[in-house]
Formats: C-alpha cells, sequence, structure tokens
C-alpha cells in the first residue's frame, strides 16, 4: 500500500536553497557524506532517477531510495528522468520520495500527473530540458511547487554550465508565485551559483562541486556564502 507524505515545499525556508545531488555522491561513503552535507547547512537531497532510454544512462531505482529513506529523514527531492513518468510516481512514491520531479518532454498528459503525484501527498515539480521552451509549461505552471530549469543536457553529471538558459529562468521567475520554487540543475559551482540566484533560482543542485571535492561540507559551506555575496 503506497503511504501517504506530506509535501515538503510549503514548509521548507530560506531565500535560496542548496540540494546536494546523490548522483555525486560516492556511494561507498553515501551514510558518511549525506550527513555531512547536511550537517553543513544543506536543506534537500537531489536524486536523479536514469531509465537509460529518456538520458543516455541509468541511475539508481526505487530500492535505492528505499533505503536512503530509511538512512535519512531529509526532503527527497526525485528528478525522474524517465520515458514513462507516470509508471514510476507510484513506485518512488512508496519507497520514500518527498517531491517528484518529471520531464514535459516525457508526457502528453502532465496535469494527470500532478494530479496523481497530488493525491500522494508529495510534493510536484515539471522539469523543462534546455531546447525546451518555456511556452511549453506555462499552462501548468500554477499546478506546481517548483520548476526545475535544466542547466545542462540530462543524462551525465559534470558537464558545464550553459549560460544561454539563464535567461529562460529569468521568464519563468516572472511566471511564479511566491510560494513556489525555481530550481536549476546542471554546472551548478561556486563560479556559477551567483549567475542562477542572480536570474531568479531559489533551489540549486549541485553535485560534482560538493561530493567530488576534497571535503564535502565545506564545499557546502562555501557554497552557501557564494550566493550570499
Amino acid at each position: 500500500m503506497t503511504s501517504i507524505r506530506k509535501n515538503p515545499w510549503p514548509s521548507l525556508t530560506g531565500d535560496v536553497l542548496i540540494a546536494p545531488s546523490l548522483l555525486s555522491v560516492d556511494f561507498a561513503r553515501a551514510g558518511e557524506q549525506i550527513d555531512a552535507v547536511l550537517a553543513a547547512g544543506a536543506d534537500i537531497l537531489h536524486v536523479d532517477i536514469m531509465d537509460g532510454h529518456f538520458v543516455p544512462n541509468l541511475s539508481m531505482g526505487p530500492p535505492v531510495v528505499g533505503k536512503l529513506r530509511r538512512y535519512t529523514e531529509a526532503v527527497l527531492d526525485v528528478h525522474l528522468m524517465v520515458t514513462d513518468p507516470e509508471y514510476y510516481i507510484e513506485r518512488f512514491a512508496e519507497a520514500g520520495a518527498d517531491s517528484l520531479n518529471f520531464h514535459i518532454e516525457a508526457t502528453d498528459e502532465p496535469v494527470r500527473l500532478i494530479e496523481r503525484i497530488r493525491q500522494l501527498g508529495l510534493g510536484a515539480g515539471v522539469t523543462v530540458k534546455p531546447k525546451t521552451p518555456v511556452e511549453t509549461i506555462a499552462d501548468i505552471i500554477p499546478l506546481v511547487d517548483l520548476v526545475l530549469v535544466m542547466m545542462v543536457e540530462p543524462g551525465f553529471g559534470g558537464q558545464s554550465f550553459m549560460a544561454d538558459q539563464l535567461p529562460k529562468i529569468r521568464a519563468i521567475s516572472e511566471l511564479l508565485t511566491d510560494k513556489q520554487r525555481l530550481e536549476v540543475d546542471g554546472g551548478i559551482n561556486m563560479e556559477t551559483a551567483h549567475l542562477a540566484v542572480e536570474a531568479g533560482a531559489n533551489v540549486l543542485v549541485a553535485g560534482n562541486s560538493i561530493f567530488a571535492a576534497d571535503d564535502p561540507a565545506a564545499a557546502t559551506i562555501e557554497l552557501r556564502n557564494r550566493i550570499r555575496r
């Protein structure tokens, strides 16, 4: 039976949230690194799900998210980079996800997906690839908690930040209420974070810049300090 969880977004405070991406975590030391970044002030954990079809890579599935859920009570923000998001919504809800982001490019029925996510008590988000125009999601923006803008082509970590996506962030930010979040993912590091925030982003997904650092906790603190300047 699917467990009902509480949508985390209304209770998350802070002008800008930091979301370390577990795609880049050292899984041999995952618990240690998760504890370190949360203690250093990370707000949520971003979980990238790749099916090898929608994007040319594979990552983790519901069993891994279930183990993460048993390990931590931190918010698990699950990003579905999959061909059939409807199939996976129930499974990741059962595994313990707190919020689900699906790609607008992967469905012809986004409203139905959002309604199902809401029925399960989860936060709901919609994601756009770099080549997808803002107009594609304009009608459903009022229905979601957050919009995720990809700053790289999804599928692999460690890619370079696409600065030509900054106008898209600005355009989407003008369509959001103060109760909604604008998340960015891809190439976020100590040099690019402030560019995204200045454009209107208020949730930063950071993978390699945190978990590939010698000290992930120190990297989390430094990223926070950079966006405060």
